[in-house]
C-alpha cells in the first residue's frame, strides 16, 4: 500500500524532509510551493505550485487526491497558510504534523527592538534618517514607503517589483544561507545602522543577527505570529520520526502491527 503525503513547503526544511522521505517505496510525496519565488531550488520529489483556494480548497485537494498525511513545513510567518492547513486537515479528516522551527532568542550584546508587525517596524525606525537593511523578503518591504526619509538596503531572492517609491534604495538579489563574516562585511560596506528582520529561526539567515551584534548595530525584530496548535517537531529529524510514527500507527493497520 502506498501512502500519500502532501508537504506544504517553501523552506529548506521542507526540501530536506522531502529528500529524506523520497527513498521510501511505501509513500508517495508531493511538495507544494506557494509560488512566491520565481526560481525555486530544484526538488527531489514531484512538486506543485500555487495556492489551493483557502482552507476549503485545500480540504478538497486532500480528499480528491486521497492524501493520508499533511505536513506543514511552511515558513514560521506563513500564518494564514498554516491556519488553512489545520482547518483543511480537520475538515478532510486527514492527520497533520508541522515543523515549528524555534525562534531566535536575544543574547548578551544584542540590541533588539521587538515589534509585533511590519507596520510597527516602520514606526520603530524613528523620524531621523537612518541607513536600514531590510532583510524581510519582497512581499513586506512596500510598507517602508511610509518612511521615505531613510536609505534602504533591500535584499531578496527575486526582484522587488515595483521598486519602492522612496528616494534612496539599493537592491541586492541573493539566496541564503548567509555566513556571519559575509554579513558583517555587507553591513560595514553599506554603513548600516539598523537591521529589520523577522525572527525566522534556524541557521541559514542568523548570520546577519550575529553580525549586527558584533558591530553593535540595532535590530528591529518582528515577532512571530500565532500558529495553530497541531502536533509538531522542531527539527527535520524529529519531524521525520513523527512521519514514521504516523505511517506505522495509522496506515499499517492492526494485522500488520501484529505481524500477521
Amino acid at each position: 500500500m502506498t501512502n500519500r503525503i502532501l508537504i506544504l513547503g517553501g523552506t529548506t526544511e521542507a526540501r530536506q524532509l522531502a529528500g529524506r522521505l523520497s527513498a521510501r517505496t511505501d509513500i508517495s510525496i508531493t511538495l507544494s510551493l506557494a509560488g512566491r519565488t520565481e526560481n525555486p531550488v530544484a526538488q527531489d520529489v514531484p512538486t506543485r505550485t500555487g495556492g489551493f483556494g483557502g482552507a476549503d480548497g485545500l480540504a478538497a485537494y486532500l480528499r480528491e487526491n486521497h492524501i493520508d498525511l499533511l505536513v506543514d513545513a511552511t515558513h514560521p510567518y506563513a500564518a494564514q497558510i498554516s491556519a488553512n492547513a489545520a482547518e483543511a486537515a480537520h475538515e478532510a479528516g486527514v492527520p497533520i504534523v508541522a515543523l515549528r522551527r524555534p525562534g531566535w532568542e536575544p543574547v548578551e550584546g544584542d540590541r533588539w527592538t521587538q515589534v509585533a508587525r511590519v507596520a510597527s517596524a516602520v514606526t520603530a525606525l524613528g523620524s531621523a534618517p537612518r541607513r536600514v537593511f531590510l532583510a524581510l523578503g519582497r512581499q513586506e518591504v512596500a510598507a517602508f514607503e511610509a518612511a521615505p526619509q531613510h536609505h534602504y538596503l533591500i535584499r531578496s531572492v527575486d526582484p522587488v517589483e515595483p521598486k519602492l517609491a522612496v528616494p534612496n534604495a539599493t537592491y541586492l538579489l541573493a539566496r541564503g544561507p548567509f555566513r556571519e563574516p559575509d554579513e558583517r562585511a555587507l553591513l560595514q560596506e553599506y554603513r548600516i545602522d539598523v537591521v529589520v528582520s523577522k525572527n525566522s529561526g534556524g541557521e541559514a539567515t542568523y548570520g546577519k543577527i550575529a553580525a549586527a551584534r558584533a558591530l553593535g548595530i540595532e535590530v528591529v525584530m518582528i515577532r512571530r505570529p500565532a500558529l495553530p496548535d497541531v502536533a509538531s517537531a522542531e527539527t527535520v529529524e524529529a519531524l521525520a520520526e513523527m512521519v514514521d510514527h504516523f505511517l506505522a500507527s495509522h496506515f499499517l493497520g492492526p494485522a500488520a502491527e501484529r505481524g500477521v
